[in-house]
């Protein structure tokens, strides 16, 4: 449910009684994840868990929890009789958990963690009683979960008890750094908060450089050289350079490169890319370095406004995120919700 957290919030906020519905079970093709999850009141729903596939049969299971307020469990799947009555024929298997939730609910701190950007967690019972003393065991494997960012469902010997608990872990938003504060920049920082990433903008023109020109961006007045070491950077982290500025844009690329992020990406001609290439040398930065820097930046998409070129950049860090082909659907074979080795976002 921490991917519409904020949503959540906003909600219980203004009073509203939810039943929460996750997906704690996937199986097979399935357009979404374990925790993604939906919401509904009564009369609005909040998000989405299978992509259409079975939401009007969830809102009617969500009904009943809000009447009566007893939390179930349903399943979904193609073996299933009810399968093509309520939509899922894609060859899923979804078991979704669905719980009524109000605003003293003791998922609030972690609800608003979440909406902030920073990492969460949290457990659902969902089969059997878990007996007296294991709290503490339960908070441990939790703690431990949102430190791997894995969530997932598991079955605890209680004493003999089976009991099925899922762990539904959000972990903090990972950094996406643009150097450089142009037009393409705004769009860039504008899509991929929509992505999740937490957004850094920098470049040292302070006219340039502005909150009113990147909302929701944390926005840095500086050298590159002198922000990029202050930034945390991991592997799940981003690093475009979009400035042309050959006073420093060779500096902040070696400096991304020796960094763990797992996209370095730089805007440019491929003159600009060959003169780069060469000052990377003359700066001694490794052949496998150099190797795994991205440009001229995106997919060959024809993209030519600040907005297409985004979705271009964008559409080439979930390929490499995903360590996808970025080949048409339509060209390829096998499932096309095949997992690989994702660095996850949330």
């Amino acid at each position: 449910m921490f991917e519409i957290a904020d949503r959540l919030l906003s909600a219980l906020a203004a009073g509203r009684t939810l039943a929460v519905a996750t997906a704690v079970s996937i199986e097979g093709s399935a357009p979404r994840t374990v925790g993604t999850s939906m919401a509904y009141d009564g009369e609005v729903v909040i998000g989405s868990i299978a992509g259409g596939c079975v939401e009007a049969a969830v809102v009617a299971e969500a009904e009943e929890v809000l009447a009566d307020g007893r939390p179930r469990t349903v399943e979904y799947g193609v073996d299933d009789e009810t399968a093509f009555s309520v939509g899922l024929t894609c060859g899923g298997q979804l078991r979704i958990r669905i719980e009524r939730v109000e605003s003293a609910h003791p998922l609030m701190q972690e609800l608003g963690s979440a909406a902030a950007g920073r990492a969460a967690g949290a457990v659902t019972v969902v089969s059997g009683v878990v007996p007296g003393g294991w709290s503490e065991r339960i908070a441990a494997e939790l703690s431990a979960r949102v430190a791997l960012g894995e969530s997932a469902l598991t079955t605890l010997d209680c004493d003999g008890a089976q009991v099925e608990l899922f762990f539904e872990v959000a972990t903090a938003s990972p950094v996406f750094v643009i150097i450089g504060a142009m037009e393409f920049s705004t769009a860039l920082a504008a899509a991929a908060r929509v992505l999740g990433y937490r957004v850094v903008v920098t470049d040292p023109r302070e006219l340039f450089t502005t909150q009113e020109r990147f909302p929701g961006a944390e926005v840095i007045v500086g050298w590159p050289q002198r922000v990029l070491p202050t930034l945390d950077l991991d592997e799940r982290s981003v690093v475009c350079v979009l400035s042309h500025d050959a006073r420093f844009d060779a500096l902040a690329i070696q400096l991304a490169l020796e960094s763990p992020a797992f996209y370095v990406g730089a805007m440019g001609s491929r003159r600009t890319h060959d003169r780069r290439v060469a000052s990377l040398r003359e700066r001694g930065v490794p052949a496998p370095d150099i190797a795994r820097l991205r440009s001229p930046i995106g997919l060959d998409l024809g993209a030519s406004t600040p907005e297409e070129t985004a979705i271009s950049i964008l559409a080439e860090v979930i390929a490499a995120r995903n360590n996808a082909s970025a080949a048409a659907l339509a060209t390829t074979t096998g499932s096309i919700h095949q997992r690989r080795g994702v660095r996850a976002i949330r």
